[in-house]
């Protein structure tokens, strides 16, 4: 919480902790550096941290409590939940009768002092700490955790988190080999074990679970925005009642252990609603389980906010109105395709139209939408599926994937007899989409009297708006920049697309000028990311392209042609959205290198 500088000004020089001089010169300092006079006394060590956190929460009039020198009751700290304390920097530390004082770093967060005070009908205090306080009370929680999975697994060594937020257990026992697997996965501690691991992986936003056993230990890594981490260590001995849970939740084979088995599950937790897909591999130390989540009360999504901008978004609109034709979403596997896919599918979720799907596996229920999901087993594949749909009077068809030529050649077939076809496609660009078809065995010409619009993505972390901070480019940043980029072209991309307040003629000056931002990291984000948006490039399939396409023309001159007409590039438009502050340059050099 801020203290007007002013206000603190005048409150130090009536104390005479420091010298007028002192003050006049520090005052000076940050009004010059824009900084906080507060933080530039400390720098300046003319007052200790400590000291000035109690002097600027007694200007505020409001209490400021240590939480690294205070015990906190294990029943008191529970009052707000982990999630909550953690999103909102928020510690209850004391109750006495109806009073519960919390210890905040914005006290002034009315809002959230009324929603507490209704939810516990206590009356609240609030009170001010700083970071170092919040980081012990989330720690506190941590703790707890700790004591459930110690108690879970039983003749605990040693159990601890690391500074990265690690739960590593240990213990002295060897793994059982003879256990009757089904009596293992109802056992009480097995369970609890399992129902931990997953809430944690809700509370973290993770999208996927993996379990992963060694020779001494299960490592448990959750992916978090794209990025995997490890989340804990539990110790050998519960690996075969984990999966053996983890099977009968999702009803699969328990005593099946040499061949990879699928399932699918759902669970409830308070507001969440998540469904979690199962793939359980064999590996040379037991069976490795991936769980990816899937949160099906998320709300729809529209295309802005999955981050199409101005032009790719005006595109897309208009192609997906057509009657037939071809959408194709191109990518890497984990690029956010089938989000996109199903964004567009919602749009054109009206009670005039018949959509019909075929998906490998369904992964969100639409309303109204006619969804199957494949099997190879029993010979249900994608072009056997795509046959089917075709006799029942659909007007828009979704195939998950286009993998092989008879699933194209029908794909190709449904949109040429007037339908539209919504699929996805693992090619690097969006250009180079086309001569994958064609390599495929579609004809070319087939190929550009089809395909309305192709959609190129990935995804990039985003800057996490409570630590975010600003930064500009020095000599050095943009030399770097300019060895490593095309600098004109991305300079006139930036230009074009209407970010900057101001026109520049001189590139070199306008990279130096552009604030930049990056998070530092806070108890709210994972390293300075908080969430995700995708970055694209969208390819319109007008008459120039359609006559090259039907030439045979080579990737470089449809991206070039393409370019001409008004298409951004993936590298671009990561670019544009830097510069808008969404996120980092780190973030779009990782997610577009080849």
């Amino acid at each position: 919480m801020k203290v007007d500088d002013k206000d603190l000004k005048v409150f130090l020089n009536d104390l005479g902790l420091v010298s007028k001089k002192d003050l006049e010169s520090a005052f000076s300092e940050a009004k010059k550096a824009g900084k906080s006079f507060g933080d530039v006394l400390v720098k300046k060590k003319l007052i200790p941290l400590e000291e000035m956190e109690k002097l600027q929460a007694y200007v505020l009039g409001i209490p400021f409590v240590d939480l690294t020198k205070i015990e906190i009751e294990p029943e008191v700290l529970h009052i707000i939940s982990e999630p909550v304390s953690k999103q909102y920097g928020a510690i209850a530390f004391e109750k006495k009768g109806s009073q519960l004082r919390i210890a905040m770093l914005e006290p002034n967060d009315l809002q959230f002092i009324d929603f507490i005070s209704k939810k516990t009908g206590l009356n609240v205090i609030p009170c001010i700490t700083n970071k170092k306080g919040i980081k012990k009370g989330l720690k506190l929680f941590q703790k707890s955790l700790e004591a459930e999975f110690g108690e879970m697994v039983g003749g605990v060594d040693a159990i601890s988190f690391d500074d990265g937020e690690k739960l590593i257990i240990k213990k002295d026992k060897k793994e059982k080999e003879d256990v009757d697997l089904e009596k293992a996965a109802e056992d009480i501690p097995v369970i609890k074990i399992v129902d931990t691991l997953l809430k944690h992986a809700i509370l973290e936003g993770a999208s996927d679970i993996h379990i992963e056993p060694e020779e001494k230990d299960v490592v448990i890594r959750y992916r978090v925005d794209g990025v995997l981490h490890d989340a804990m260590t539990l110790p050998r001995v519960v690996m075969l009642g984990i999966v053996a849970r983890i099977k009968i939740l999702s009803n699969l084979k328990i005593d099946e252990h040499r061949l990879p088995q699928d399932g699918r599950f759902k669970i409830e937790t308070g507001e969440n609603k998540v469904a979690f897909r199962v793939s359980i591999l064999p590996v040379f130390d037991g069976e490795k389980i991936v769980m990816r989540l899937l949160n099906e009360t998320s709300n729809d999504l529209t295309l802005e906010q999955i981050g199409f901008r101005e032009r790719d978004l005006a595109v897309t609109e208009i192609e997906i109105k057509k009657p037939n034709g071809m959408i194709l979403v191109v990518g890497p596997t984990g690029s956010g395709k089938t989000t996109t896919l199903y964004t567009i599918a919602a749009i054109l979720n009206t009670p005039d139209v018949n959509i019909s799907t075929l998906e490998d596996p369904v992964e969100y229920r639409m309303p109204r939408v006619n969804q199957s999901q494949v099997n190879a087993k029993i010979n249900f594949t994608f072009a056997s599926g795509l046959r089917t749909l075709l006799r029942q009077d659909p007007d828009i068809i979704m195939v998950g994937e286009i993998r092989d030529k008879e699933t194209a050649e029908l794909a190709v077939h449904a949109a040429l007899t007037g339908h539209l076809v919504l699929s996805t496609l693992h090619t690097s660009s969006a250009a180079g989409t086309l001569p994958r078809l064609t390599d495929m065995g579609i004809e070319s010409f087939l190929v550009a009297s089809t395909a309305n619009v192709i959609i190129s993505q990935r995804l990039v972390r985003k800057i996490c708006p409570e630590c975010k901070e600003e930064f500009s480019f020095n000599e050095a940043d943009f030399e770097s920049l300019a060895k490593n980029f095309d600098i004109d072209m991305i300079s006139e991309a930036v230009k074009k697309s209407g970010v900057l307040k101001k026109e520049y003629k001189n590139n070199k000056q306008m990279w130096l000028d552009i604030k930049f931002y990056k998070g530092k990291g806070c108890n709210k984000c994972r390293n300075g990311y908080k969430g995700r948006l995708g970055i694209f490039e969208v390819l319109q399939i007008d008459d120039q392209l359609s006559k090259l396409i039907s030439g045979s023309a080579q990737v470089d001159e449809i991206e070039q042609a393409s370019r001409e007409s008004g298409m951004t590039t993936m590298l671009e438009d990561g670019i544009i959205k830097v510069v808008q502050g969404k996120t980092t340059l780190e973030e779009v050099v990782r997610v577009t290198k080849e």
